[in-house]
């Protein structure tokens, strides 16, 4: 299992760094429409759907870099209160729930994005992008994100992690 520990935070390093880039490009991108459209005169067709495609796709793509380095918004007060037995409970609890939203909306985001690659969906601006590849992102950093919560509760569970970053004595 171990293997599996460092082969999936590895997975959502590689999602974050990917995510980094997609971020990026779409400030290169939005630069390089800003100089298309003032200095040249000329329309852009394509910067601001892209850019935008780009972006939601790096949230998406991002989000098991987030969960793997805990730089998601975590509200400890609940925590500070609980004996450390209850806080490893509570963070199993949380945890679990938010695999199974994870893994449900991973399902949902493979048959979306399924459609639009069998459908050969376009977006209807003059550009028309295929939205398959745009959609793509959703199940794989929904993918990666279910990965990553199931290697969070094996380490919880086996006492690799601590629940909530906290030590045992972290008391309020």
């Amino acid at each position: 299992m171990d293997v599996y520990v460092r082969a999936v935070a590895a997975l959502s390093r590689a999602c974050g760094v990917a995510a980094a880039l997609m971020i990026l490009m779409a400030v290169l991108i939005v630069c390089q429409m800003i100089f298309v459209r003032t200095v040249l005169q000329e329309s852009a067709i394509w910067q601001s759907e892209f850019v935008t495609f780009i972006l939601v796709a790096a949230t998406f793509m991002g989000s098991p870099y987030v969960l793997l380095t805990r730089g998601h918004v975590n509200v400890d007060l609940l925590p500070l209160y609980l004996p450390h037995k209850a806080r490893i409970w509570l963070a199993l609890l949380a945890s679990s729930l938010a695999l199974i939203f994870c893994a449900v909306l991973l399902w949902d985001s493979v048959v979306w994005w399924l459609e639009a690659y069998e459908g050969n969906w376009l977006t209807s601006s003059i550009w028309r992008a295929r939205l398959w590849i745009y959609y793509a992102a959703m199940p794989i950093g929904f993918g990666v994100l279910t990965l990553q919560y199931i290697a969070d509760i094996y380490c919880l569970a086996t006492g690799r992690d601590m629940p909530f970053g906290m030590t045992p004595e972290t008391r309020l």
